[in-house]
């Protein structure tokens, strides 16, 4: 299935749940407290956000709750940016989205102090170096990236429950697989290691302040309990760098 039409039908569920996921935007407390000991210090100063691949955008009603002065979500499906937007506007928040593919954000170069994305981000971007010329573009001078992302070496992780397993069927240093699971049955998720990251990154000439590895994943699907996910294995990673003055 096309990646798009893909997430566009996995998208529909932040329709059908509008009213729960209304709730959870204004209680806003979609950031997980290690994104928010790191972004603690770059909220103070009432940064622009842009979060590139927002979703349902309930981390940008939370991020304005926590500080931010503005958020652009940036996202690839017009059903997710529609019910993003519908209810930023029923919040009163200062939140708005564009709907478009990326690299290429159609945002004015130097518009943000702090570009945000991840939870499942990264997966969808074939070329991470582009990317990152995408986020040092958006930045201005002494601007802050941060990435809080699934940890590359997830997709081998089986959902196993007695003990953590290795899927036979998928590599670390593979280019791609086919999404098996919810939310985008049969679309091709793109792999990177951990190195390839960190190299678009430094490629772009940000500064690289922080990295982390963590054993608790972003999500975790219902009435699931992966013994992956039990301390043992990185499920997770936090990025922090910063555009030079």
């Amino acid at each position: 299935m096309d990646n798009r039409a893909a997430w566009e039908i996995a998208s529909r569920k932040h329709v059908r749940e509008y009213a729960e996921l209304l709730a959870e935007a204004r209680a806003g407390t979609s950031l997980f407290p290690v994104e928010l000991d790191l972004l603690r210090p770059v909220l103070e100063s009432a940064p622009a956000v842009v979060h590139l691949q927002s979703g349902h955008g309930l981390d940008d009603v939370a991020l304005v709750k926590a500080g931010a002065a503005s958020v652009v979500g940036v996202d690839f499906s017009r059903t997710a940016a529609t019910a993003a937007s519908r209810r930023a506007a029923d919040l009163g928040v200062p939140c708005r989205y564009v709907v478009a593919e990326l690299p290429g954000a159609p945002l004015r170069p130097g518009c943000a102090d702090l570009v945000y994305t991840g939870k499942g981000a990264l997966i969808w971007l074939p070329d991470l170096t582009a990317w990152a010329r995408d986020v040092i573009a958006l930045l201005r001078p002494g601007g802050h990236l941060f990435v809080y992302e699934a940890h590359p070496m997830v997709p081998l992780w089986t959902w196993d429950e007695d003990e953590p397993r290795i899927r036979p069927d998928r590599g670390y240093f593979a280019r791609s697989h086919v999404n098996d699971t919810f939310p985008a049955n049969g679309a091709v998720e793109w792999q990177a290691t951990l190195s390839d990251v960190i190299t678009a990154v430094l490629a772009a000439n940000l500064d690289l302040l922080h990295l982390a590895e963590h054993p608790d994943p972003f999500w975790r699907p219902h009435n699931t309990n992966a013994a992956a996910w039990r301390g043992q294995l990185p499920n997770t990673f936090s990025l922090l760098a910063r555009k030079p003055l």
